[in-house]
């Protein structure tokens, strides 16, 4: 189960940090992710991490301005968003995929065995 927290109202510019607890003991094996849903779009992937954070990844619209982070110890991914623009505003939802210790971070959804209840981003301008 994937807890997702940390959303809200920010400021075009500014800071905000999402996270996402995973309950069971599996959650050092799953690769992470964080997709977002705008309203009448599909749901979009935003940026993954590995089991042991040797890979990240990024879509292009938000590279060099978020960063995805976990900790095994605690459970948890984050997902820093820095300069957040109105049109990153969505409901942001991270999602966990099992699989082997080589296991890649994927932008299709499909590919995700969890996902949590996502927490909804609205950037001001």
């Amino acid at each position: 189960q994937l807890q997702a927290s940390g959303g809200g109202l920010v400021q075009a510019g500014g800071s905000l940090r999402l996270s996402c607890v995973a309950s069971g003991p599996s959650f050092s094996t799953y690769v992470m992710a964080w997709f977002r849903q705008a309203p009448g779009k599909e749901r979009e992937f935003v940026t993954g991490i590995t089991w042991n954070s040797g890979r990240t990844s990024y879509a292009d619209s938000v590279q060099g301005r978020f960063t995805i982070s976990r900790d095994n110890a605690k459970n948890t991914v984050w997902l820093r968003m820095n300069g957040p623009k109105p049109e990153d505003t969505a409901v942001y939802y991270c999602a966990a995929r099992e699989g082997l210790l080589n296991t890649v971070v994927s932008e299709d959804l499909q590919r995700y065995d969890y996902w949590g209840q996502g927490t909804q981003v609205t950037v001001s301008s």
